[in-house]
């Protein structure tokens, strides 16, 4: 049993390795004809790092666009920084939701001026042609969301071991789904959609109590006949923290994926090619053992290197088998609880993925 699992992750790696080439070579269509306007929200939780260097790079867009930013209060320092980019347009949200993020889009939207919508985190930074990499999708009819990978940037050596992750692991796991014609994949970095098609799953009410905001948006625009969308634009996020967040970010997400898609998460251990190159030489083969790891490095320093363009990648790739590890550890951790920590609150979520406070 044991030594099939291993298998199955090696092959796992190399469908990887398939996987990320596919996206490296992939096409988007033309769409020169489908330039709409657009209107960008950005929902703003507090003062970090990343915020001015996203906004500046949101300013700085080639597309017709208005930028819309979401704040709790006017007088907050997020956004005394936000008005100094003159291209933003600061919204004092007051709609109340258990997910404080989906109550400040519900304003957002009702705002916007334009019938295509952008939605991106604070910290999320983007190329001037972003707009275009990602609208340029959206004029098939039949597709109805856009999103897009992203990698991560750590403020501290605890978050670039967090970021490894992201780049070669989360990532290509996201290019496999799509291979296999599993287009579940919606992400904060980027989702983009008509406002049509969002009244028509009930507007943003219809998931603010979720905690995963972003997969239920996704998973209510499948449910209408509409695809999912992978745009070769490559966007960037800043991470920060200690060990203790980053074990906390880390296990909120899995147990998040648990309950939002209890079948993907059990056939994760699949993806723990490292793992099971300990296994493997614990039990004396060391030439699977070399096979797998040097396998999954290949795979990890295609994704996150050649794919995301990740900096720590080229660094620090001597840790991603500990990485790997600390994963395998997560995942652990994510099949027990309900209870997660998000933005220092301690909150419960239920079977479905609502959260329960």
């Amino acid at each position: 049993m044991i030594w099939a699992i291993a298998a199955a992750a090696c092959a796992y790696q190399a469908l990887a390795v398939i996987a990320c080439l596919r996206f490296a070579w992939g096409r988007v269509p033309a769409g020169a004809d489908f330039r709409p306007p657009v209107s960008v929200l950005k929902p703003i939780y507090g003062l970090d790092d990343g915020l001015a260097p996203a906004m500046e790079s949101h300013s700085k867009l080639a597309w017709d666009y208005e930028l819309l930013c979401g704040v709790r209060s006017l007088e907050s320092p997020a956004a005394a920084l936000i008005a100094r980019f003159p291209r933003a347009r600061l919204i004092e949200c007051h709609t109340q939701a258990p997910n404080g993020k989906v109550g400040t889009l519900t304003d957002l939207a009702r705002a916007a001026r334009h019938e295509v919508l952008i939605v991106n985190d604070a910290d999320i930074r983007v190329e001037p042609d972003y707009i275009e990499r990602v609208a340029a999708l959206l004029s098939d009819p039949q597709v109805g969301l856009v999103t897009c990978l992203y990698r991560a940037d750590g403020s501290t050596f605890a978050a670039r071991f967090e970021a490894l992750g992201v780049s070669c692991d989360f990532a290509p796991s996201v290019l496999v789904g799509w291979l296999l014609g599993m287009q579940e994949f919606a992400g904060g970095s980027t989702l983009a959609f008509r406002r049509a098609d969002l009244d028509r799953i009930g507007g943003f009410q219809a998931i603010g109590d979720y905690l995963a905001d972003d997969y239920q948006l996704g998973r209510r625009l499948r449910a209408l006949g509409l695809k999912c969308a992978l745009s070769p634009a490559i966007v960037s996020t800043r991470l920060g923290g200690g060990w203790r967040e980053v074990w906390a970010h880390q296990v909120r997400w899995a147990r998040t994926i648990r309950v939002s898609n209890l079948a993907g998460y059990a056939t994760l251990p699949i993806t723990f090619a490292t793992l099971w190159a300990v296994v493997a030489a614990f039990a004396g083969n060391w030439m699977a053992a070399a096979g797998i790891l040097g396998v999954r490095m290949i795979m990890a320093l295609e994704a996150g290197w050649a794919i995301l363009g990740s900096r720590d990648v080229r660094r620090l790739w001597f840790l991603i088998p500990l990485r790997d590890l600390f994963a395998a550890g997560v995942w652990a951790a994510g099949l027990f609880g309900r209870r997660v920590t998000w933005r220092g609150q301690r909150l419960r979520i239920d079977s479905e993925g609502r959260i329960r406070c």
